[in-house]
């Protein structure tokens, strides 16, 4: 089997795949305690979130590449670009009651690219939490915790989102 094969087979379970994990992830976080290192009395879930994490980071690096392939990026992150053209119609839309557009490099698309950033740092941050000195690593526990509550702020309003997309097929 070819890469571009593998690649592309992958490539469309990606944001099932990243979803599933994260949610995973997330969801179980509370059950871990996790200070500096896994310890003699961690249990399955504390290593599930390790090790989980460490496959849902290897998740989140190929669905940014996948994002930022062929110039999608500029769909997530037109700003960096200087283009705010349906950022502008959509906000001057809203001031009338309307509701912005899925896709493009609108609201929607932007929030996406927020999440991939988030999740990216999620992923940086708790790797590094893992191998870094046992004395940094309640730094970088500290970050990891942060970018994980932007990131599970992130996947509350993608949900919402993702509801209000629904609602186009019907208009």
């Amino acid at each position: 089997m070819s890469f571009r094969s593998l690649w592309n087979r992958l490539e469309s379970k990606l944001h099932v795949l990243v979803l599933v994990f994260s949610v995973l992830l997330v969801v179980t976080s509370p059950w871990i305690l996790i200070g500096r290192q896994l310890s003699s009395r961690s249990g399955f879930w504390d290593y599930f979130h390790v090790y989980g994490g460490v496959v849902a980071a290897v998740l989140a690096v190929l669905f940014a590449v996948k994002v930022c392939l062929k110039g999608q990026w500029k769909q997530f992150f037109p700003y960096l670009v200087g283009d705010f053209s349906q950022l502008k119609a959509e906000f001057k839309g809203v001031a009338k009651g309307k509701l912005p557009v899925s896709g493009g490099k609108g609201l929607f698309s932007i929030i996406e690219g927020i999440g991939v950033v988030l999740l990216v740092l999620v992923s940086v941050t708790g790797i590094l939490w893992y191998i870094v000195d046992p004395s940094d690593a309640l730094t970088w526990r500290s970050y990891h915790k942060l970018f994980a509550q932007g990131f599970i702020g992130f996947l509350i309003v993608h949900v919402l989102l993702a509801l209000l997309h629904i609602k186009d097929f019907f208009d």
